[in-house]
């Protein structure tokens, strides 16, 4: 009974991406402009209404609507100008004003998607990017980071970087989205139990045990100083873009977009590419 209604309360608030059990942190103070978010709620909204994005309410700086943070874009170099009347900054995507700092070496374009195991929407888009990085030029480094808006969200991004500890990621991840995925379809705890901390983690090696893992290397990994460093990491990122709904994609610690900004997931995949590709040119 007790696990039915927790999983009620967490298909709750998967409905809205929103929870009073998984706020969303508290943006830092900004060196200088903070990057443009999108419209707060102070109420949980259908998923179906972020356009193809899950969200979650935070307490926001309206955003930078000055021209601007618009004239980076617009009175970039003729070559490196995005494909005229294709994309428009402000409708397809945002620029970041201040631009972020990249993990990338000279002559390389980071592009980040942020996400969450359980949201519909990030399932969604998994396909199209898995497609894309097949064919993604080399010199794109492509990096996942799991949101981290509380305790749920925390849960899942611990399994990623668990498995990327383990060196389980490449195998695993795909299995992990859908595991979970079906899980909320079935509407079963997805590998989380809100609230204790011991019945997850009994979860998750219980998952891992079945996909090849000892329990013991798991919960060690599970417990290590290195991903507890990759989930402070990850809570920097949600705070550093005020990431209000997922899954957003980052070109370059300089452009922001989502299936709904770019029309499409098909659309989004082309936005990177044209964003990454002037970005090279620069």
């Amino acid at each position: 009974m007790r696990a039915r209604l927790l999983a009620l309360a967490l298909l709750a608030a998967l409905a809205g991406c929103s929870s009073s059990q998984a706020p969303a942190p508290s943006a830092p103070e900004p060196a200088a402009t903070p990057a443009a978010p999108g419209p707060a709620t102070s109420t949980p909204a259908p998923a179906n209404a972020t356009g193809g994005q899950e969200t979650t309410s935070v307490d926001a700086e309206p955003g930078d609507k000055s021209s601007a943070a618009l004239e980076k874009v617009v009175q970039l170099p003729p070559a490196a100008q995005l494909p005229a009347g294709r994309w428009t900054a402000g409708t397809n995507y945002k620029v970041v004003s201040p631009a972020q700092p990249t993990d990338v070496g000279a002559g390389k374009v980071e592009v980040v998607e942020i996400f969450w195991y359980a949201c519909p929407h990030c399932y969604a888009l998994e396909p199209y990017l898995e497609a894309w990085l097949k064919k993604k030029p080399p010199y794109v480094e492509f990096v996942r980071v799991p949101v981290m808006w509380g305790p749920i969200h925390r849960a899942h991004a611990q399994l990623y970087y668990t498995l990327q500890a383990l060196g389980k990621l490449d195998a695993l991840h795909e299995r992990a989205f859908n595991d979970v995925h079906h899980l909320v379809e079935q509407q079963q705890l997805p590998l989380v139990a809100p609230g204790d901390d011991t019945e997850t983690l009994r979860m998750m090696t219980g998952w891992a045990k079945s996909n090849g893992i000892s329990p013991k290397d798991f919960t060690d990994a599970w417990n290590s100083f290195s991903v507890n460093k990759d989930l402070q990491y990850a809570e920097e990122v949600t705070r550093r873009y005020r990431v209000e709904g997922v899954p957003l994609v980052v070109i370059n610690g300089k452009y922001t977009s989502d299936v709904g900004m770019a029309g499409g997931p098909d659309k989004l995949v082309s936005l990177i590419d044209d964003l990454v590709a002037s970005e090279k040119r620069r």
